[in-house]
C-alpha cells in the first residue's frame, strides 16, 4: 500500500491541524499505520499508531490528550487530528503502514512503531510549523 501525507501548514501555538494520510493500491484493512515526525536536528519520533484490525491506538506521551488518530474507511484515509499545538510539535510528519502480520501480538507499541518504520514505505511528509 502507498501512502501520501498532507494537511500540514503554519499554525499558531494552541491551534489545530488535521493531517491526512491517503492510501492507494489497496485498502488499509489489517494494516498498522504509524505517524512519525522529524524536526531539524532531531531524531525521528513515532507519534501515534493504529491497528486497523481492532482499531487500537497508541500515542507517545508528549501528544497524549492532544492528538487523535482515526480512520475513514470509505475514503481509505487515516487522519491525525492535532490540537493544542506547541512549538515543539513542529516537524515534518510522515505516515507509514505495514501489514499487521509483520507485527507480533507480543510486541509493545514502541516495537510495533519500529517495525512500521523499518519495513514500511516512506513517502513525502507534510510540514507542520507552529509559530506565532
Amino acid at each position: 500500500v502507498q501512502l501520501q501525507a498532507s494537511g500540514g501548514g503554519l499554525v499558531q501555538p494552541g491551534g489545530s491541524l488535521r493531517l491526512s494520510c491517503a492510501a492507494s493500491g489497496r485498502t488499509l484493512d489489517n494494516y498498522a499505520i504509524g505517524w512519525f515526525r522529524q524536526a531539524p536536528g532531531k531524531e525521528r519520533e513515532g507519534v501515534s499508531c493504529m491497528f486497523t484490525s481492532d482499531g487500537s491506538t497508541y500515542y507517545t506521551d508528549s501528544v497524549k490528550g492532544r492528538f487523535t488518530i482515526s480512520r475513514d474507511n470509505a475514503k481509505n484515509t487515516v487522519y491525525l487530528q492535532m490540537n493544542s499545538l506547541k512549538p515543539e510539535d513542529a516537524a515534518v510528519y510522515y505516515c507509514v503502514a505495514v501489514h499487521e502480520s509483520l507485527i507480533s501480538s507480543s510486541f509493545t507499541h514502541l516495537q510495533a512503531l519500529k517495525v512500521i518504520a523499518d519495513f514500511g514505505s516512506w513517502g513525502q511528509g507534510t510540514l507542520v510549523t507552529v509559530s506565532s
